[in-house]
């Protein structure tokens, strides 16, 4: 078992969420060794399959919405067009399969990633993305872009940390990481106090503020995500994309829309 302070780098920029026995998310709490298995920090995990051919069957129940994005004219990630510097404030409405929440992001809380996020969102590069992985009682994570292509652009996308100045309390946004600044295009929103998080760099740049109780009930039923459990494994869905998870894990919620509403 790894350490909650262990991360592990790749090249492949899928992050993931690691497990520890008997680690107590406060530091200095003791915790004896019945206690159920608790997701505690995250890293990237290495990939585990080569390259396949994207799935070229389209599932209509979900395919994006009048006046989606069309996912191939997601701009590189050195395209001025995605490196504005967002507002000092903003809203984005994430409209979903399981129904609509708004997340307000405040930019001096971590002004790199809320500028990320902003570009992201106004780009349309989260519209179809899959809620891959949701951990009851622990946080519900996104963002591995459904095109494939659009994921290889991106996955190495970095950007410098933020110091930490919020607290990833429940539904508090932040993006994940693998360790010093490595953050590109995941996120997580925090289901409870998850504070222990503070200490290993990620910093909240936003909050759920409207429908948190559709982010509670986003499907959760895969668990862990592979090989740790039985959801998806990242490295596929770099490679393979929304086919992949439509085909294997067809119960997922995800991001019919985002879009930046003041």
């Amino acid at each position: 078992m790894l350490s909650v302070m262990n991360f592990r780098s790749t090249s492949v920029t899928h992050v993931f969420f690691w497990t520890s026995l008997g680690v107590a998310l406060v530091a200095g709490a003791g915790c004896s060794e019945d206690v159920p298995p608790r997701p505690t920090a995250l890293r990237r995990e290495a990939a585990q399959e080569q390259d396949k051919k994207q799935d070229k069957k389209q599932d209509k129940k979900d395919e994006a919405p009048p006046g989606g994005k069309d996912m191939s004219q997601i701009p590189d990630p050195d395209d001025a067009a995605v490196n504005k510097t967002a507002p000092e404030s903003f809203k984005v409405k994430f409209t979903t399969s399981k129904g609509d929440f708004v997340i307000s992001v405040t930019r001096a809380w971590a002004p790199r990633g809320a500028d990320r996020f902003y570009n992201l969102v106004q780009c349309g590069f989260y519209d179809e993305a899959r809620f891959f992985r949701v951990i009851k009682d622990f946080m519900a994570q996104f963002g591995i872009h459904g095109d494939p292509q659009v994921s290889k652009r991106w996955r190495d996308a970095k950007i410098q940390d933020d110091p930490v100045k919020e607290s990833n309390v429940r539904g508090m946004i932040s993006f994940a990481t693998a360790g010093p600044n490595t953050r590109t295009t995941q996120l997580f929103i925090n289901f409870k106090n998850n504070s222990a998080l503070d200490r290993q760099g990620f910093s909240p740049f936003g909050k759920v503020t409207e429908g948190m109780e559709v982010v509670d009930a986003l499907h959760n039923g895969y668990g862990e995500g592979a090989p740790s459990g039985r959801g998806p494994n990242q490295g596929r869905i770099q490679a393979e994309g929304n086919a992949y998870l439509k085909r294997d894990f067809d119960k997922l919620d995800y991001i019919k829309t985002a879009r930046v509403v003041e």
